[in-house]
């Protein structure tokens, strides 16, 4: 498909989500009613700025189905979030909605590297999570063997890899590093293993990961982006023959990126310059989502392996994951490029916010790779904060503690402890 054909079926099919979540969902007959614009005044893509943004407040405030535009009859599954920051937020799915999910799943796994007659090894969490089962259906969809592990039991999944011979593997990108170690722990070389690309998401990484991942399993590490809110997995891809950002499935998704520090109005910026990014679905029939701010930091920029579609750069951070140290915004993926890149330090560490007197303070706490002398350590230590201070500009502490000492995470990583007094 041509740009411009796409630009207009992305049209056509904006119109329709506009008009069937303001005929359907109260919240966005009040929304659109508050903020004086109506369905009928969107008459070019541009003009989707007009409307108004949602959050996951909004979502929160409908608890549990009143974002919903269709009868409960007509759902055919509910996903939700973990909640661990307030009520959960809850999603729906029609049958057309998980058919057209499972398509998407497929055609990103496809641009990832997966094979009809593929075994993929899915270690997303099953569950209300919607990276389990939102991929399983897709890899079904792609004539490839779902192998469903789920998250945890560690050793397990290793013997799963070295029995089943799989040659895709979906997973959390930290959780990854934790499955290579667990390898080299019962003696095996990672790289032995079948695997030959791995699609990573629900958390932001960086290409220092990547590049961790890549040499130490010898197999291509892909980037793959979606939240529960807009879908799941599946809204965006990193192709494996560039791995140069993530695709969007711009036929499903409309795309901006908006000022983050514009009081929440959504203003819109170019492309090619970084900023909150927003979707409206396009297709979706149970839970339509109209310029929904997801809190994460990216570029938009033109297409490549698919060249219709523009891509988003890799995740840098998220706009509420972001630390105001000492007038300075510092973001976890900062750290964990000087993390991975100095030596003697292992690419498992936690980020430790407190204060001290009257201004606040952060502590690095990564373990050592378990080969580094004991004498290492120290210099390791004053390598990162030196490398710190260089780059980022703020001070912070080190400390480097023994292999295996911090909590692992099978599912999103939480890198960063706030334990500020409020």
């Amino acid at each position: 498909m041509g740009v411009d054909e796409l630009r207009a079926l992305q049209l056509e099919r904006l119109q329709w989500t506009l008009r069937h979540a303001y005929a359907n969902v109260p919240h966005y007959t009040r929304a659109f009613d508050a903020h004086g614009v109506h369905p009928d005044d969107c008459r070019e893509l541009a003009d989707i700025a007009k409307f108004p943004t949602t959050s996951k407040a909004d979502l929160r405030d409908n608890y549990p189905f009143g974002m919903f535009a269709v009868p409960q009859a007509d759902v055919r599954r509910v996903h939700a979030s973990s909640g661990t920051t307030g009520k959960p937020t809850v999603v729906g799915y029609t049958e057309g909605d998980i058919d057209r999910w499972a398509g998407l799943i497929a055609r990103s796994l496809r641009a990832a590297g997966a094979r009809p007659g593929h075994k993929i090894h899915n270690a997303y969490g099953y569950g209300l999570f919607t990276g389990g089962l939102g991929a399983h259906y897709g890899i079904e969809k792609l004539g490839a063997t779902a192998i469903p592990v789920s998250g945890g039991m560690t050793p397990r999944q290793v013997q799963l890899i070295g029995d089943f011979r799989p040659e895709v593997i979906l997973v959390t990108p930290s959780y990854m590093l934790t499955v290579i170690d667990e390898f080299e722990r019962q003696g095996v070389d990672p790289a032995s293993s079948s695997l030959q690309v791995g699609v990573f998401g629900a958390e932001p990484w960086t290409e220092q990961m990547r590049s961790e991942i890549e040499e130490r399993m010898d197999m291509h590490a892909v980037d793959i982006y979606g939240l529960s809110e807009v879908m799941g997995p599946g809204v965006s891809q990193e192709c494996v023959e560039t791995k140069d950002g993530l695709h969007i499935w711009e036929d499903h998704f409309l795309p901006e990126v908006v000022d983050p520090l514009d009081g929440g109005r959504g203003t819109p910026l170019p492309d090619g310059q970084e900023g909150e990014l927003l979707f409206t679905s396009l297709t979706k029939e149970a839970l339509p989502i109209i310029r929904y701010r997801t809190r994460d930091l990216t570029t938009l920029l033109p297409g490549t392996a698919r060249p219709s579609m523009r891509r988003m750069a890799k995740i840098t951070g998220r706009s509420d994951d972001m630390i105001i140290l000492r007038g300075v915004n510092v973001f976890p993926t900062q750290i964990e490029e000087i993390v991975l890149r100095t030596p003697g330090l292992a690419p498992h560490f936690q980020l430790e916010l407190t204060t001290r007197g009257r201004m606040d303070a952060l502590a690095v706490r990564v373990e050592a790779r378990a080969d580094t002398p004991a004498g290492r350590r120290d210099s390791a230590a004053a390598e990162l904060v030196n490398a710190v201070k260089e780059t980022v500009g703020v001070s912070v502490s080190c400390e480097v503690v023994d292999p295996d000492t911090l909590e692992r995470s099978v599912g999103k990583l939480q890198r960063l402890k706030d334990r500020r007094t409020k």
